[in-house]
């Protein structure tokens, strides 16, 4: 196995196209499990079997817990975007930057404007070693690049299908 490195700064240039371009895709499949419920007894597995959990309502949705659930998955891929952003910022201005900590705080609730289900998302970054002012601007900077950042404030495209049946 090669030895862990930081993603290279090019990261950070802008593009210029008229559509998006991919340059990474994750599959993630989830089966039902024991009670046909993808969120109460489901499996997620990737598609290079990087990624294979247990997914289980949480005690707080009268569940069993003893699995991970979709909100903790997307605080933990939030919580890893924007430490990422933050990390390479640092580096392209030459701030060295040590024990840096994001949390990502996900809630799963009732959404007053149409009375069914929303998720809520709260980032909190925590910057040792770095005045005030350097924090502020270089979290508000991450939070402009980050794309669940983006994607939280301004939305995601999205494409649902249906397989034809069998």
């Amino acid at each position: 196995m090669s030895k862990l490195q930081p993603p290279p700064l090019t990261l950070l240039d802008k593009y210029r196209g008229d559509d998006f371009q991919a340059v990474y895709t994750a599959n993630v499949t989830v089966h039902g499990g024991e009670v046909e419920h993808g969120r109460a007894s489901g499996v997620a597995r990737s598609d290079d079997g990087a990624l294979q959990v247990e997914l289980r309502l949480p005690t707080e949705l009268d569940g069993p817990g003893g699995g991970t659930n979709p909100e903790q998955l997307f605080a933990a891929g939030y919580a890893a975007c924007f430490h990422g952003v933050l990390s390479l910022q640092a580096m392209k201005a030459g701030v060295m930057l040590r024990d840096v900590e994001v949390k990502a705080s996900v809630s799963f609730g009732r959404d007053p404007v149409d009375g069914l289900h929303a998720l809520t998302a709260h980032i909190h970054v925590h910057l040792p070693g770095l005045d005030k002012a350097a924090a502020q601007e270089l979290v508000r900077n991450a939070e402009r690049l980050c794309p669940y950042a983006k994607m939280a404030r301004q939305g995601i495209h999205s494409v649902v299908t249906v397989n034809d049946p069998i």
